[in-house]
């Protein structure tokens, strides 16, 4: 959803004077966020949602992929293989700490 419509509806809210600041809001994080993206790439934008963070997702690499221009072919697979990847590491996690405790 947010790599196929992000941009059109920031187009949008940057009319309005309602939702102007917050579409203002949005692309200032995603270039705060797009640093990785634009010193790895491919691998930048996968580091950015396998980190399991809060601010760092799938919707936070969707937003980065859809501001930065990215097609939609190109920004799937690793926001993908990034989401598997933290649900792993937090899967990593969560039997670690069960296991201590049992």
């Amino acid at each position: 959803f947010i790599l196929l419509f992000l941009n059109k509806i920031l187009a949008w809210m940057e009319t309005t004077k309602t939702f102007a600041g917050m579409a203002k809001w949005l692309k200032e994080r995603a270039h705060k966020k797009s640093d990785a993206y634009y010193k790895y790439e491919m691998l930048g934008l996968f580091i950015l949602v396998a980190i399991p963070l809060p601010g760092t997702s799938a919707w936070t690499g969707a937003l980065v992929a859809a501001v930065m221009g990215l097609k939609l072919k190109r920004a799937i697979p690793p926001i993908f293989l990034g989401v598997a990847a933290a649900g792993i590491i937090m899967l990593t996690v969560s039997l670690g700490v069960v296991s201590v405790f049992s």
